[in-house]
């Protein structure tokens, strides 16, 4: 099922999303929450995946991103035993409405309530991330390893978001980010950070809002890959969780080191 769910997220976005790339009017997009843009691709996007994904697993459910912001009811499908498809249809909106990238598609499969298999799709460069648990995680087909080492902080490239979190929690962050290499705010699209962290373009990356399509299809290939995905309490992340915040780093040392660097116990 692997190859088809990729096959399905690359048709969907080759004649839903990239289409409606840079031709945006101004009514296709629109405030969901302040701060908050959706556009017309998402919506046609999610019912596009739907559609197949429950067709390729009949009885299956879905969770999309879409579909929990008209109803916040279908977010607790997450529990449910059976098989679960969780879909970001566009992951870096903002980006794609203003004509900017990366922006991504992205699926995991839930079965039993536990993350089964992601699927990750930079559109514009249609290069597609999928992992499955136990099974390794993989590029347009070559298989992908984290880092092993840990190298000083003082080494390390990663992103920090840090205008998205609490004013006490940003100060924090801040002051001690200088002590690690380079740190950036990101590029606004978690479809690029977690293959970025997988792959060694970058070490770390910090995410304050922990929603389940953002996160679990990434989770899972930093995962296979080598990588570790915990909150800021050091809690593994994991489908419901909801906080506090996330670090996702190549390898558990090197989850520590920016743990320990960016959140010093008592400072």
């Amino acid at each position: 099922m692997v190859e088809e769910v990729a096959a399905l997220v690359r048709e969907v976005a080759r004649t839903v999303v990239l289409p409606r790339f840079r031709r945006l009017a101004a009514a296709d997009v629109r405030e969901k929450a302040p701060g908050d843009v959706v556009t017309v691709a998402d919506a046609e996007a999610e019912r596009a995946l739907t559609a197949g994904l429950t067709g390729l697993l009949p009885g299956s459910v879905v969770v999309g991103e879409e579909a929990v912001a008209a109803d916040p009811g279908v977010l607790d499908r997450l529990g449910d035993d059976g098989a679960v498809w969780v879909v970001d249809p566009v992951d870096g909106t903002a980006n794609f409405a203003s004509g900017r990238t990366p922006f991504a598609v992205m699926v995991a499969l839930l079965r039993g309530g536990e993350t089964a298999a992601g699927w990750i799709l930079d559109v514009p460069g249609d290069s597609m991330v999928v992992a499955e648990r136990g099974a390794g995680a993989f590029r347009d087909g070559v298989r992908i390893t984290a880092r092993t080492d840990v190298p000083p902080a003082g080494t390390l490239t990663g992103s920090v978001p840090s205008r998205y979190f609490p004013e006490d929690l940003r100060r924090r962050v801040d002051a001690h980010g200088p002590q690690l290499g380079t740190v950036t705010s990101g590029k606004h699209c978690a479809g690029y950070e977690y293959p970025a962290v997988a792959t060694d373009a970058q070490q770390f990356a910090l995410f304050w809002k922990v929603m389940p399509w953002d996160h679990l299809p990434g989770a899972l290939i930093v995962r296979e890959a080598g990588g570790a995905v915990r909150h800021f309490d050091g809690a593994e992340y994991r489908p419901g969780s909801t906080g506090p915040g996330l670090i996702v780093a190549a390898n558990p040392g090197i989850w520590d080191q920016v743990h320990d660097t960016l959140l010093p116990a008592g400072r």
